[in-house]
């Protein structure tokens, strides 16, 4: 089995705000967009991703997604410099004992959004 990519799908029942958020907020692209089935497809740079309202044989209780999404970013603390005015905070950017420089953000349904850099990486730039 060779996997290519990992596209995940974002339930919402606030379609248009979701789709809002990922474009203004993070500078997605919207790919497609499709109302009939209340589907869209986004992207940015390398990630894609999409969002959907839950049909009928699917039950949204809350976000329906009991982890995080995590970034692996380049320049992350101008990220930070750029999201922590405009999102809100589940925690600041700090540097962790596993090497990772990193924080998150809340998008507008609860969903945990993790970006991050190796704190290796950071010193190399500098």
């Amino acid at each position: 089995m060779k996997l290519r990519s990992l596209q995940p799908i974002l339930w919402t029942e606030n379609f248009d705000e979701t789709i809002g958020f990922y474009l203004h907020i993070l500078s997605f692209s919207l790919n497609e967009r499709n109302e009939d089935w209340q589907w869209a497809s986004l992207q940015k740079d390398d990630i894609q991703i999409m969002i959907s309202k839950p049909n009928q044989h699917e039950k949204l209780k809350g976000i329906g997604f009991s982890g995080s999404f995590y970034f692996n970013v380049e320049n992350v603390d101008e990220v930070w410099e750029n999201l922590k005015t405009k999102a809100n905070i589940c925690y600041e950017i700090e540097t962790f004992e596993w090497g990772m420089r990193e924080f998150a953000i809340y998008d507008n349904n609860g969903y945990i959004l993790q970006f991050g850099e190796a704190a290796s990486e950071i010193s190399r730039e500098q």
